[in-house]
């Protein structure tokens, strides 16, 4: 589990674009709150600038590669 940054809109369709490639459930958290990393309006509806905990469930490097430019603290 890492947490992810988001800035603009742009963000937010190239995280997603690279979720829905996995073939791991990925799970996005913000305090008692959980949606699919792989739906832009939930993720959008999550908020920008707002930090969010990523959560693969599952063994997928590659997409932690591919977002880890999101990645804070």
């Amino acid at each position: 589990m890492f947490q992810i940054l988001l800035h603009d809109l742009n963000d937010v369709e190239e995280f997603v674009e690279t979720a829905s490639k996995s073939d791991s459930e990925i799970n996005l958290e913000s305090g008692s709150v959980f949606i699919d990393a792989k739906s832009f309006l939930g993720v959008l509806t999550m908020g920008i600038h707002r930090k969010l905990r990523v959560n693969v469930i599952g063994e997928d490097a590659e997409f932690v590669n591919s977002v880890k430019k999101f990645a804070i603290g």
